[in-house]
């Protein structure tokens, strides 16, 4: 049996589906009261890594862990707590989803330090592990869906500087695949998308889904600094400014990972606004 945690996310959600469509069992672990639409045969339970012990009926007969490090509330994660839970349950494996922000913003306390912390406490486990490092998800995308079904418009600072997203279903994709295979034991993958894509790419190629014209509107640093100040801690916006704005050779590589794991090129961004089209109308 396998237990997703986080699983109505972007990625929990997709991963979710995977696995039971592949015919596992599976344990969908969410901590909010809303009711979760799961595939069939699916198991529910609500619990919260921030209180590991919450875990314990989900882990029971389970043999491996998708774990998300938590995020932008990471800091209030203790990974080690979890994961001692999870070994006194009998889980003999953990797929960690990390960031790429471990290795590219190490320097920052907000990504490279919370999330090593996290990546740390999964090595030292004594589990069989595979740690997962995405770079920006497609998904992001979501946030300029008020505005395009408004206006048909996007909103966003750096538009001709591109970052190479990755697709949150082959993230989902590749945590199946080594979620059910140990010899995936002990590797690193960095997932990232096939090219470098920009924000006025990103809004033209959801005005091709919609069949309509969508106008990108470039915000200054200063505008989207206070856009986002209101829904992130404000270590987290200077740092997500300093990648959409400055990106460093290692956020810009191409990465080969999601080829090497499911023999195929990862989603471009163009085929994810066609898949979730619906969101923008």
């Amino acid at each position: 049996m396998i237990v997703v945690t986080g699983a109505t996310g972007n990625v929990g959600t997709s991963l979710v589906r995977a696995m039971a469509g592949a015919g596992q069992q599976v344990t969908a672990v969410s901590r909010g009261t809303a009711p979760v639409d799961l595939p069939r045969g699916t198991r529910h339970v609500r619990a919260d890594l921030g209180a590991p012990e919450t875990l314990r009926p989900a882990l029971d007969g389970a043999e491996a862990v998708f774990l998300h490090d938590g995020g932008a509330g990471g800091h209030g994660l203790d990974p080690r707590a979890v994961l001692d839970v999870a070994k006194a349950a009998g889980v003999r494996r953990v797929v960690l989803l990390s960031s790429q922000g471990v290795v590219t913003r190490a320097e920052s306390p907000s990504h490279g330090g919370v999330m090593r912390a996290t990546e740390d406490a999964v090595r030292e486990s004594g589990l069989a592990w595979t740690i997962l490092r995405p770079g920006g998800f497609a998904s992001n995308a979501y946030a300029w869906a008020p505005s395009v079904r408004a206006e048909r418009t996007v909103a966003a600072p750096f538009g001709d500087i591109g970052i190479p997203v990755i697709d949150p279903a082959d993230i989902a994709e590749v945590a199946a695949v080594v979620l059910r295979s140990e010899e995936h034991s002990g590797h690193v993958y960095e997932l990232n998308g096939p090219a470098v894509v920009t924000p006025r790419q990103q809004a033209e190629a959801i005005g091709v889904a919609l069949g309509e014209q969508v106008r990108f509107v470039e915000l200054t640093r200063e505008q989207a600094h206070a856009r986002m100040a209101a829904f992130m801690p404000e270590p987290i916006v200077e740092t997500t400014l300093a990648v959409l704005g400055e990106p460093n050779p290692a956020e810009l590589r191409l990465s080969p990972d999601v080829d090497r794991v499911l023999g195929r090129a990862p989603r471009p961004f163009a085929e994810w606004a066609r898949r979730n089209v619906e969101a923008f109308r």
